[in-house]
């Protein structure tokens, strides 16, 4: 249970997906009893819970406020998250090719910065073959690159000075603050560039299981990063005043071209994993209702993690060339890397903590230790980083408050637009009324009507009936929701509903996907709604007949007092096994006619009605209101991808519906 949240790549977007899944704490109320059913959800009833746990998960659900700064904690770390996105490429290759300096002392800095810039957009220009086509390499030249730094590590303590293994003792970290004071505290801002790039570990789930990475991380990574610092501290005891470039001049002579090749290797690959998980975020983002609409390309059949968005990945290029052009050095981009990373730290904390106290019902000691040891520590490295601020420390609080405002407004009117359709849908007599008026038209074939409402008729569907005085001899109501788990079975995926009167055939459909899962192209998805829905109709006639019959043979009980039969798990446990078998061999009345109905309707020709909503600021809002809806929205809605191209509808066979939404 302890690693749960770790599929969800992302970091803190896996542990708001986990609460949400165990609290009603989304800020768009389209959860339905019917989810907890899916296999992967992994749910615990509620009245199983402690009664802290439950205690909490009421607050939680009875406090608008508390979703909403959850809802914000949570985009601000996502926002940093996807900053180090631009950070981690540019200080990784600029560091290393720095190194270049020793056998080039002529080469300027500003020369050095065009050389990582070329680098890095040579990086981001390969980026759409794939982390499958281009990370075959990343295996071996990681772990030649761990054993160089252990190996150069382990000839400079030997060589040097083997009395920094003292460093070990916590009594010399005491004695470190107590002869150095502030500055001591202000060092911890550099400090904190030792660990950074653990937080990137997200980012290798999807390509790798959390035992690999347990085991890389503990038995590699950790021994072999500890020897490299340990030999560059003996070589500053003998060497202090090569300081500023410590790791490049402790290399022994013979090894230094073979270190610098592989080291620019090793960033290139750091800063893969970072742009990876860049993409992930923002697709996951998206299909929250979080992220404008960008189009997102699985690049590998076999890791459901690996995608690829072009638009991200230009503007990421963009942004590290433009990074790398102006600071030229490390100083400064360290100086902003520390704040994101142990910003992000600190609220994981936080949301673990909730986590713990929720859902994994840990003892209060526990609960009550982990924010102290772990937050604690967090807090003082982030007020030390934070005093660099003016130096380059502003600039992923300036990234976070810009893709915050993006994620905001957008997520803002999303829930806004579903409460409107929540609040405007259609009684469910209306297509009881449709069925009596004589002047509406039945097209054939079948229509799928999108609508992001997952119960009740959307305001789309009488909007288009009095445009068009029409309706398919078949119409479903499909509706496609996102799950916060990381996958969903195809034979999970369509919920159906019938939309009464029965033989009016409209169908009411949720189509349920986890977080990794692909949506399905055009025509498989066709072939699978279709094929889901006759056998919804085959067992909701199976279900029928077996309900009239079990009435007569109810009645036939109680006439002769005989008592019935144990009963055996199948859809309706109350029917006894004879009677199941008799109703198995039985033919089906109008069964095969409402199927070939419905294959004939396929046969017609199935059109996709895809509601375009113009979303506007009702005449009585405020002014901020007004911008974010009415401007910032949509700008962003004309200029980002439209729906049709992200659920891949088929332009032949679209017919858009477009309507005004006053929120």
């Amino acid at each position: 249970m302890s690693y749960e949240f770790t599929t969800f790549v992302g970091g803190t977007f896996a542990l708001y997906s986990l609460i949400s899944r165990y609290a009603r704490i989304s800020l768009i109320p389209n959860q339905q009893a019917e989810d907890a059913t899916v296999s992967h959800y992994k749910l615990e009833s509620p009245t199983n819970r402690v009664k802290r746990a439950h205690w909490i998960k009421e607050k939680m659900e009875n406090s608008p406020k508390f979703k909403v700064i959850l809802f914000l904690v949570t985009i601000l770390a996502t926002s940093m998250v996807i900053g180090d996105g631009v950070l981690t490429p540019c200080i990784s290759v600029l560091s290393a090719v720095t190194g270049i300096k020793q056998s080039a002392k002529s080469l300027t800095q500003g020369q050095i910065a065009g050389i990582a810039i070329g680098i890095l957009i040579a990086l981001f220009l390969v980026q759409r073959f794939g982390t499958d086509k281009v990370g075959y390499t990343f295996g071996p030249v990681i772990f030649i690159w761990f054993i160089l730094i252990a190996g150069i590590g382990i000839y400079n303590l030997i060589k040097h000075d083997t009395g920094i293994l003292k460093a070990f003792n916590p009594q010399y970290i005491v004695e470190y603050f107590q002869r150095n004071g502030k500055d001591g505290w202000i060092s911890l801002g550099g400090v904190i560039l030792c660990i950074t790039g653990t937080e990137a570990m997200f980012a290798d789930l999807g390509h790798f299981n959390v035992r690999a990475i347990q085991i890389g991380f503990s038995a590699v990574l950790l021994p072999s990063v500890l020897l490299a610092y340990m030999g560059q501290a003996a070589y500053l005891r003998i060497h202090p005043e090569d300081v500023a470039d410590t790791f490049y001049k402790s290399i022994p002579g013979p090894l230094y071209w073979p270190t610098f090749v592989v080291a620019v290797a090793a960033a290139i690959i750091a800063s893969q994993a970072m742009i990876s998980g860049a993409f992930a975020i923002i697709a996951q983002s998206q299909v929250l209702g979080c992220f404008p609409r960008v189009r997102v390309t699985h690049t590998s059949k076999k890791y459901h993690g690996q995608v690829y968005i072009p638009e991200i990945n230009y503007a990421l290029m963009i942004l590290c060339v433009a990074v790398t052009a102006i600071f030229q050095t490390t100083d400064k981009i360290g100086n902003a890397y520390g704040i994101a990373v142990v910003f992000v730290m600190f609220i994981t904390t936080l949301l673990v903590t909730l986590v713990m106290a929720m859902i994994w019902k840990t003892s209060l000691l526990w609960i009550a230790l982990f924010p102290i040891i772990f937050g604690g520590a967090e807090l003082v490295y982030l007020s030390s980083a934070f005093y660099k601020f003016v130096e380059g420390g502003y600039l992923p609080l300036g990234f976070a408050a810009i893709l915050m405002l993006i994620m905001g407004t957008w997520h803002y009117v999303h829930v806004h637009r579903y409460k409107y359709e929540l609040k405007n849908k259609v009684s469910n007599n209306y297509v009881a009324d449709l069925a009596t008026r004589r002047n509406l038209a039945r097209l054939p074939g079948i229509g799928v009507l999108y609508s992001e409402l997952v119960q009740g008729i959307p305001p789309i569907l009488p909007h288009l009936v009095e445009k068009v005085p029409s309706i398919h001899s078949v119409l479903v109501i499909t509706s496609i929701k996102y799950l916060p788990i990381s996958n969903i079975e195809t034979n999970e995926r369509f919920l159906f509903r019938y939309v009464e009167p029965r033989e009016y055939r409209v169908f009411r459909c949720v189509v349920r996907y986890g977080y990794n899962n692909k949506v399905e192209d055009p025509r498989e998805f066709e072939n699978l709604l279709i094929g889901n829905l006759k056998q919804f109709i085959h067992q909701e006639s199976l279900y029928s007949e077996s309900s009239h019959s079990l009435e007569g043979e109810d009645n036939a009980f109680e006439e002769s007092g005989d008592a019935m039969e144990p009963s055996i798990e199948v859809q309706d446990a109350r029917l006894p096994k004879r009677f199941l078998d008799g109703i198995t061999a039985s033919p089906v009345n109008g069964l095969m006619d409402e199927i070939e109905f419905i294959q004939r309707g396929m046969d017609d020709g199935v059109v996709h009605l895809l509601g375009e909503t113009n979303v506007v600021a009702e005449q009585n809002a405020g002014l901020v209101k007004k911008i974010i809806v009415d401007y910032a929205y949509n700008f962003m809605r004309k200029n980002f991808r439209q729906p049709e191209k992200i659920t891949c509808v088929p332009h032949n066979r679209l017919l858009r519906v477009g309507m005004t939404y006053e929120i």
